[in-house]
């Protein structure tokens, strides 16, 4: 440090340039701090993907566009309430052929005329019918982003699962490596047979292709995610553990199923079971009358030649008119259209009554399947402690004589496989967690943001 500060402010022909590395200097620094922190992959949370994902995964951009051309169609139907005013002109020419008399006429007009409607039935049940569609792709939006919620906590957590597979298959190989050592050094002494040797080489072989697998396994989960959040390397923050289980689960199962009422995939049916009974007074509104105002105004001018007695000029011209229509007779076209409506609003009426039922089922199914979870989460973790504790002591007893190579061997892989079924039972819990406020209709963007937390201490 001490000579580069002696070069840099030293005197001389040389002093231009030290004092161009001298301003550089701080630069190169900074950028090799860039490099390396680039270099160093950052841990993404759940809650952080999930943002990504709502900028990037199709399905839920493609439902929100779809809900917002819902909105413009539906003002497109209350354009029926507000005025319509419109630029008419015509020109033309009539000529009379009268032998050796011969007579035309030019003439042209220019005006505006207004429409508004004062009383139309028909028109006000349509336009309530597009509303209750906005609320229906409110709703769709809804459904969507629960969706991808659900899906990128599934493809999060698949990953950190697929590693801890990895890292436990890798721990047993290494495990079974050394017992495979072990039996050959006690082998060639002559105090093991070559069956010890032949079963852990067995083993070992074998290990060595679930450790391929579990690789090959956590690079496919890992393709997965990334196409899902739009970006390539995620790295996901590794959970702790015991994974606090108590916040995932509160209340009684009738508590969870008492909102599905007002989630969103009731709500929709329900708005199709509102707009089947706006169709039936549509319907019936056949029948009513319709009155409109109209107004306009002109200005037109007309030329004759020849014998016409059209008189010549110009002329403005002003109208304000009520117009009342009543229908006296359809040919029972409107008394059938109501009986088909009505059997129609019938049909929307029991599918909304399916879906609640749908609603609640799926609810307690989600319910208790978490609740089941969190007991095996419970019983591999005393598991775990147990398959320690027996392969502590299966080890001592093949170290005295009293265990053969094949029982370690067997108690290390039961040790390794019941870690890897415990992760894979703690990430399952989670994601089900969220599955049941999918369920019920209760699942947020905050939800994640506290299954997140949870990982995180």
């Amino acid at each position: 440090m001490s000579v580069a500060r002696a070069r840099i402010t030293s005197t001389g022909p040389a002093a231009p340039r030290n004092r161009w590395l001298a301003r550089l200097a701080p630069l190169a620094l900074a950028a090799l701090a860039t490099l390396g922190s680039a270099g160093t992959a950052r841990a993404q949370s759940l809650y952080e993907l999930y943002e990504d994902a709502r900028k990037f995964d199709a399905p839920y951009l493609a439902a929100r566009a779809l809900a917002d051309s819902v909105t413009y169609r539906a003002e497109q139907l209350h354009a029926l309430r507000r005025p319509q005013v419109a630029l008419t002109t015509n020109a033309g020419r009539t000529s009379f052929d009268l032998g050796a008399n011969d007579s035309a006429t030019r003439s042209g007009t220019v005006g505006v005329n207004g429409k508004q409607t004062l009383f139309n039935r028909a028109n006000d049940k349509t336009i309530a019918q597009a509303d209750k569609a906005v609320e229906s792709a409110r709703a769709d939006v809804e459904l969507a982003e629960q969706d991808l919620i659900v899906r990128v906590a599934q493809a999060y957590f698949d990953v950190l699962a697929a590693q801890e597979a990895l890292a436990a298959a890798q721990a047993n190989l290494k495990a079974i490596a050394e017992q495979l050592a072990s039996a050959k050094r006690n082998f060639e002494v002559g105090t093991a047979t070559i069956t010890d040797t032949r079963e852990a080489q067995a083993r070992y072989d074998l290990a060595t292709a679930q450790q391929l697998q579990a690789d090959n396994d956590l690079r496919a989960k890992r393709i997965a995610l990334d196409t899902l959040v739009g970006r390539n390397g995620v790295t996901p923050h590794p959970a702790v553990t015991p994974v606090p289980l108590d916040p995932l689960l509160p209340g009684s199962v009738e508590e969870w199923v008492t909102p599905t009422e007002t989630g969103p995939s009731v709500r929709k049916q329900r708005t199709f079971y509102e707009q089947a009974q706006l169709e039936t007074e549509k319907a019936r509104a056949g029948n009513l009358p319709t009155v409109d105002l109209t107004a306009g105004v002109g200005r037109g001018n007309s030329q004759s030649t020849g014998l016409s007695s059209t008189p010549n000029g110009s002329a403005n011209t002003s109208a304000v008119k009520v117009e009342l229509n009543l229908p006296l007779f359809t040919g029972f076209s409107v008394q059938n259209r109501i009986k088909e409506t009505l059997l129609l609003e019938e049909q929307q009426r029991e599918l909304l009554e399916a879906a609640r039922r749908k609603t609640a089922q799926d609810t307690r199914v989600a319910y208790f399947g978490v609740q089941s979870l969190q007991a095996q989460v419970k019983a591999l973790e005393a598991a775990e402690s147990s398959s320690l504790l027996a392969l502590e002591a299966t080890q001592l007893g093949y170290r005295v004589g009293v265990r053969v190579n094949l029982d370690v061997l067997n108690a290390q892989t039961q040790l390794f496989t019941t870690r890897r079924d415990l992760a894979k039972a703690r990430y399952d819990l989670l994601v089900n967690s969220l599955r049941l406020r999918q369920a019920a209709g209760t699942l947020k963007p905050d939800d994640v943001l506290t299954i997140s937390q949870l990982l995180v201490r």
